[in-house]
């Protein structure tokens, strides 16, 4: 590393990213980083997600967000589309545990939140091949309700991802307000505001296996159908500041297990 590069770094507020992308992050709600996990870490996540996804099918130990919520086995994995979600990966996998700690991932969350950093959840997001199910527009505030709303979401892709496969859509500058969403009448009745927002406004963002995006809790985002022959698995780590709690119910945010300290610098 030369000497001018290391100066650079020096004189640098952030641990990551640069001001053009901490001012496109508080603008827009979103920041695409591009690929920060390397190829093998990405091969060993691929099977580890496999493995998971095969033993939940197994067991149903899994939602299909795609149908109404149920118990149903049958139900969950014959249905004609699948958008499959597993909670809290990180306690099934030591090396999605160990992906929670991420230097550059970490680094990237203090660069947008701050030093202090907690898990408030993390998820799979699986896109089967030429069925996989959409995700409705959204912000994930209206489910999750948490003051002060400064959660921001690592999105990571262990496959190659576009408009065909189910790549992120974003609204800019959504995230400024929270917005009042409806339920669905099928899907389990998850929240759905896409008949309100101007889809041709919204970011598309492309990324490779091993990249991530960023996004602010009040951003609205949606996912399309998968209709390729190509699978998607995603896997999404929530963030939050220290000291974050919810509006309604008595679900403690405090320090746990399944909500640990990712980092603490002051």
């Amino acid at each position: 590393m030369s000497t001018s590069t290391i100066a650079k770094q020096k004189m640098s507020p952030y641990r990551y990213l640069t001001q053009e992308q901490i001012d496109d992050f508080n603008i827009n709600g979103f920041v695409r980083i591009g690929k920060i996990i390397n190829d093998e870490l990405v091969d060993k996540l691929r099977k580890e997600y496999d493995r998971i996804f095969y033993e939940a099918k197994e067991s149903g130990n899994f939602r299909n967000l795609s149908i109404d919520d149920t118990e149903d086995l049958n139900a969950k994995i014959n249905a004609d589309e699948q958008m499959l979600q597993i909670m809290q990966m990180s306690e099934r996998s030591i090396n999605f545990r160990e992906l929670l700690y991420h230097e550059l991932i970490l680094d990237i969350a203090e660069d947008l939140i701050g030093p202090n950093i907690q898990l408030f959840h993390d998820q799979a997001l699986y896109k089967p091949a030429q069925h996989g199910g959409s995700v409705f527009w959204h912000q994930d505030n209206a489910y999750w309700q948490c003051v002060p709303a400064k959660l921001v979401s690592c999105w990571l892709t262990l496959d190659d991802v576009d408009v065909t496969n189910g790549a992120m859509h974003l609204l800019g500058q959504s995230h400024l307000r929270p917005t009042e969403h409806e339920r669905t009448k099928k899907a389990g009745g998850l929240l759905d505001i896409g008949h309100t927002v101007d889809k041709n406004s919204a970011t598309i963002v492309d990324l490779p296996a091993g990249g991530v995006l960023f996004h602010h809790c009040q951003t609205l985002h949606y996912t399309p159908p998968n209709n390729t022959d190509r699978q998607r698995r995603a896997f999404a780590i929530h963030l939050m500041p220290p000291g974050t709690r919810r509006l309604q119910g008595s679900e403690s945010l405090e320090v746990s297990f399944s909500r640990p300290l990712l980092r603490m610098r002051a």
